[in-house]
C-alpha cells in the first residue's frame, strides 16, 4: 500500500531532496507540498495523507503549530517533525501535542523513509540522539506521580503493553513478547490511549518514561 505524504518545507532545495528520497522508496508518494503550514488543514482535507512531514521553522505557520492544528482533525494524519535544530523545547512541544515523530535533518535517507512508514502504521519514530536524551531526562526526574496515577487505570495486560511501547517496541515485537496476536496488541493500544487520554503511542511512551517504567 502506498503511503501518502504532505510535505511542508520552506527551502525549495531541501524540499526537492526530501521528495526525491521519499518517492525513490517506491511505496511512498508526496501528494502535496507547501512552503509553510498555513494550508496544512486544507491539504489534509483535500488529499487525506497518511503522514504530514513538516519542518519546525517556517514562515507564517511553523511545524509546531501544524501539529496542534492537525491534532483535532477528524481524519488526523500522523505528523512527523523534521528539523535542523536539536532543541528540547521543540521536541517536548511537538510530542506533547501529538507528533508521531521528531527527526533531525541529518537523518540518513533510509531512516527518513522508515520513519514515514512507521508513522503511517500508527507507531512512533524519534532520532536516536533525541531518544537517548529524553530517556536521560526522564530517568533524572525519578518518575512522575501524575504519570503513575494516569497509568494506574490500566489493566495488568494493558500495563505490560504500555511498558513495551515505552521501550520502543513495534506492535509485532510486542505481540511476540507477550505471546498474543498483533491485532490483540492494537486493541490494547486503543484502550490504553483512550484511558490515559493520549493522542498517539508517542504520548503513551512519554507517559511511561515519565512514570519511570521503561
Amino acid at each position: 500500500m502506498t503511503v501518502k505524504v504532505v510535505l511542508l518545507e520552506d527551502e525549495e532545495l531541501v524540499r526537492s531532496g526530501i521528495r526525491m528520497i521519499l518517492e525513490s522508496a517506491g511505496d511512498v508518494e508526496v501528494v502535496a507540498e507547501d512552503t509553510d503550514g498555513t494550508r496544512a488543514v486544507e491539504l489534509t482535507d483535500r488529499h487525506r495523507p497518511d503522514v504530514v512531514l513538516t519542518d519546525v521553522q517556517m514562515p507564517k505557520v511553523g511545524g509546531l503549530e501544524v501539529v496542534k492544528r492537525l491534532a483535532g482533525h477528524p481524519a488526523a494524519p500522523a505528523v512527523v517533525v523534521l528539523t535542523t535544530f536539536d532543541v528540547d523545547e521543540y521536541v517536548h512541544t511537538a510530542l506533547r501535542h501529538g507528533a508521531a515523530g521528531f527527526l533531525l535533518k541529518d537523518t540518513p535517507p533510509r531512516e527518513l523513509v522508515n520513519a514515514v512508514r512507521v508513522a503511517a502504521r500508527g507507531e512512533a519514530m524519534l532520532s536516536p540522539k533525541i531518544t537517548k536524551r529524553l530517556l536521560a531526562e526522564f530517568a533524572a526526574g525519578g518518575g512522575s506521580a501524575r504519570a503513575q496515577a494516569k497509568l494506574s487505570v490500566l489493566t495488568p495486560r494493558e500495563h505490560d503493553v504500555a511498558v513495551h511501547i515505552g521501550r520502543g517496541l513495534s506492535n509485532a515485537e510486542i505481540a511476540r513478547a507477550l505471546a498474543v496476536s498483533e491485532s490483540t496488541v492494537k486493541v490494547h493500544i486503543g484502550h490504553i490511549m483512550a484511558k490515559v487520554e493520549a493522542a498517539n503511542r508517542t504520548q503513551v511512551a512519554i507517559l511511561v518514561h515519565d512514570a519511570g517504567l521503561s
